[in-house]
């Protein structure tokens, strides 16, 4: 019997067909061994990193670590201090405390230890004394309806300088505002007297806001109360300071790019950045407080107890949109976690941090009353680019950093001041004119790529969490940095920078101290006017992991 002839077509067509198989495998082939390439390389990458890391902390100790001086204790006199805002207020009016012994207390703690700071650059003690005075006639008086409304009647009240306070210094830490004294308060102090805090002082802020370390060519830098010869953190550097250092009931700060949360990890105290949009901007860093922003205003606090209080407070007519009287049953929450993230600008999370992560995640764990409130992994590929996001950020903002630090009378040039830096002539820190070099020099981060991707972050992370759930992120890759540290690892903030990205709310949790005597922390991250779990979740952590440690001896 003859063999049946295959058509000549049709073996063509299966030669094609083995063909593009092959093909199909190779290119697989071919992908596989480039991810896997790339990622040997990313790993050796950040083994360097870390490497350089651990070097450059090894080379600032040589300094630093001898310039550190211990701040002084709190003594008997002064103890009431340790007390949270919301129960001082409350001895005020029960008559247990009068204000002017608190706003005495306040005032001579801030001199005895601002000259270890270098925290306030104006104050208004006599002021402030005799307003003190007239809260505690009216209290013996009888206080009236409205005077009973008032949440913090009493209690004294420090500010970072770029808000407003009328009388008072406002010169954003440039030299040309040197002489600048504020006409009206910001909306924020306003709001502040108006639930009848009493302003004490105002503190210092780097130029504009705008760096990781408190510092400016007007009053010198800001520093850590744990280790002076550290970064108390930036912009709510001067506030944290003073807080941390019991100097501070309340302490009025604000966020762009983690100006609340990174000086709250580094001085070891609670914070909360509202959702965004929800507290006035009005007359903080001269702004109008009508334009959209990713800015907000926050407190640092020693006591989380006062978080919630003090932000409804600011937030004013929109605090019931943030429905911050919810009450939250932690264990009825989902939990989520990233232990690190694959932005190759950021410095690998160190083992200090990681280890407190994986502390708190095991907490948690063994919490859960079921596997599926077990806190699970989270990772977007958007948090590969948090500096990015963060930067493309900031083009929406409405200011001008070159014409601020111009005082808007003109603009400055980042190339121009780069050359006046070095023969020592320019008026703004090396810091400052990196900012402007960055905005003025630097290719923009692509437009659509950057809204894509931080839509789709958003998107899924607000799915995940929906309205009972929180994602513990990574606070900093390490505890408060040495002085000047900061120009070597200029990204790292952009793991709080990026949530303003977001604009979803997140608050600073601390957790005790680490071998070194240095705070730990991490944040909490939820959707949007969900403030209140992530005050609910901070206080439930921070209460099993130490929460806030002085950096002196307190008396019992």
């Amino acid at each position: 019997m003859s063999r049946e002839k295959v058509p000549r077509e049709k073996v063509s067509r299966e030669r094609d067909t083995k063909k593009e198989r092959s093909h199909r495998r190779k290119s697989k082939t071919n992908r596989i061994c480039k991810e896997v390439m790339l990622n040997i390389l990313k790993k050796l990458f950040f083994f360097f990193r870390t490497c350089f890391d651990m070097f450059v902390n090894y080379v600032f100790s040589f300094y630093w670590d001898g310039t550190h001086q211990a701040i002084p204790d709190l003594d008997k006199k002064h103890a009431v201090l340790k007390e949270s805002a919301t129960k001082l207020a409350e001895k005020i009016k029960n008559k247990e405390l009068k204000s002017e012994e608190l706003v005495m207390a306040c005032i001579e703690r801030i001199k005895l230890v601002n000259p270890f700071l270098n925290a306030v650059t104006d104050e208004r003690y006599e002021d402030a004394l005799k307003e003190a005075r007239e809260v505690d006639k009216q209290i013996e008086a009888g206080l009236s309806e409205e005077d009973t409304k008032k949440p913090f009647l009493g209690v004294p009240f420090t500010a970072k300088e770029s808000h407003a306070v009328k009388g008072m210094l406002h010169t954003l830490g440039i030299i040309s505002r040197r002489n600048v004294r504020a006409d009206e308060d910001a909306e924020c102090v306003r709001l502040m007297r108006a639930a009848g805090a009493i302003p004490v002082a105002v503190t210092n802020v780097p130029e504009i806001n705008k760096w990781q370390e408190t510092r400016n060519m007007l009053f010198g830098q800001t520093n850590n109360p744990y280790h002076t010869g550290r970064t108390s953190g930036g912009s709510s550097g001067g506030e944290a300071a003073l807080c941390a250092a019991l100097a501070s009931p309340i302490s009025l700060c604000s966020d762009i790019g983690g100006s609340t949360r990174m000086p709250a990890f580094y001085c070891g105290l609670y914070a909360l950045n509202p959702t965004a949009e929800h507290t006035s901007m009005k007359g903080s860093t001269l702004r109008s407080g009508r334009d959209p922003t990713m800015a907000s205003i926050g407190f640092v606090s020693k006591h989380c107890e006062d978080l919630i209080p003090l932000t409804k407070v600011v937030a004013d007519e929109k605090a019931h949109l943030l429905d911050l009287d919810r009450q939250v049953h932690v264990k009825d929450l989902k939990f989520y976690y990233v232990e690190s993230v694959n932005d190759l600008r950021i410095s690998p999370i160190g083992g200090d941090l990681k280890k407190a992560m994986k502390k708190v995640i095991y907490k948690l764990s063994s919490q859960a009353e079921t596997t599926d409130k077990a806190p699970k992994p989270y990772y977007h590929e958007g948090f590969n680019h948090a500096f990015a996001l963060w930067r493309h950020g900031m083009t929406k903002e409405a200011d001008s950093f070159a014409q601020l630090l111009a005082n808007n009378e003109g603009e400055a040039n980042g190339l121009v001041e780069l050359g006046k830096k070095l023969i020592g002539a320019s008026q703004f820190t090396l810091a400052a004119i990196i900012k402007l070099l960055d905005d003025q020099v630097l290719p923009p981060v692509p437009a659509t790529w950057a809204d894509d991707l931080t839509q789709q972050l958003k998107d899924d992370l607000v799915e995940t969490l929906g309205s009972d759930g929180v994602l513990l992120f990574p606070s900093a890759p390490y505890p408060a940095p040495y002085h000047y540290a900061p120009f070597l690892r200029p990204f790292n903030f952009a793991l709080w920078g990026v949530f303003n990205s977001l604009k979803l709310p997140v608050a600073q949790v601390p957790l005790g101290l680490n071998s070194d005597d240095l705070p730990l922390g991490l944040q909490v991250v939820a959707a949007p006017k969900q403030d209140a779990l992530c005050v609910a979740v901070a206080d439930h952590i921070g209460k099993m992991f130490k929460g806030y440690v002085p950096p002196c001896q307190v008396p019992e």
